[in-house]
């Protein structure tokens, strides 16, 4: 499986999870969410060619999936990740929440979805 392979199975599981969600069925939600975790997990193990090529997500036209991307990026791409969370993070809302919840834990120093 090719790196955008592992990136386009990221974005589709995110925004299935969050159409489960939405339907309440947190079951199916969490099955996405496990293939999203793996998806970026196997992302991560190519190191920084991984990360770099779930950076093009930042700039995806689904918000979830750019916050998802953005909050597993905050440590190698602060600058570009902080930016997109801060700006879904002024919405209302699940994926604004998520956002909010992503930058508070990264300013308490809590965060650890991509230790490096």
């Amino acid at each position: 499986m090719t790196l955008e392979d592992l990136v386009e199975q990221f974005a589709q599981n995110v925004v299935a999870q969050n159409e489960a969600i939405f339907r309440g069925d947190a079951k199916t939600g969490n099955k996405h969410a496990r293939k999203y975790g793996a998806a970026v997990d196997r992302l991560f193990a190519h190191g920084n060619a991984g990360r770099d090529a779930l950076t093009v997500l930042l700039k995806h036209e689904r918000m979830d999936v750019r916050v998802m991307a953005a909050a597993h990026l905050l440590r190698y791409r602060t600058v570009e990740a902080k930016a997109v969370l801060e700006e879904a993070a002024k919405g209302q809302g699940l994926v604004p929440f998520g956002a909010q919840q992503a930058l508070k834990r990264w300013e308490e120093g809590t965060w650890a979805l991509d230790p490096g």
